[in-house]
């Protein structure tokens, strides 16, 4: 009989992750295929050491966060809804006013809308960091930043 060892299962340990920096450019980008892309990295889904109940992940900077674009008619009709606590106390805006006004918003509801639901994807949000600017404050930890760029469909056909 063969000395038989079964295979294990790489389990990543929460003192065993390294993380990076990834710099976003979020101008000319569409919203949703960003938001997809920025959430796989903050939970460590682009790494082949990916462990569900371990936060993995890296950190995501995103710039320009005033320039997104969005398909269709969002820009009009797409709303925001949140409620006071109080009776009839449900306000709404448009996706128009939250570029226009807190544009940082935009991105980091449509990415934490794609992380888990549990105080691991609230841990994950917290190494977001949206600018509205071309400018972040980022350089103080002097990270080595890794320059993300999307490959969609619309500029591959031009």
């Amino acid at each position: 009989m063969q000395n038989y060892s079964p295979q294990r299962s790489f389990v990543q340990r929460k003192e065993d992750v390294v993380r990076k920096w990834y710099l976003v450019d979020a101008s000319e980008e569409i919203l949703g295929r960003m938001a997809t892309e920025i959430a796989q990295i903050l939970m460590g889904k682009n790494k082949p050491t990916y462990t569900p109940h371990v936060d993995c992940g890296d950190f995501v900077v995103v710039t320009n966060a005033r320039q997104v674009l969005t398909t269709g008619k969002k820009v009009e009709q797409k709303q925001y809804y949140s409620h006071t606590g109080y009776l009839g106390g449900l306000k709404s805006k448009t996706l128009e006013w939250m570029l226009e006004h807190k544009p940082e918003e935009v991105i980091r509801l449509a990415v934490r809308r794609m992380l888990p639901k549990s105080r691991l994807g609230r841990k994950m949000l917290t190494k977001l960091k949206v600018f509205p600017g071309e400018k972040h404050t980022m350089e103080a930890q002097q990270p080595h930043f890794e320059k993300v760029q999307f490959t969609s469909e619309e500029t591959q056909k031009s």
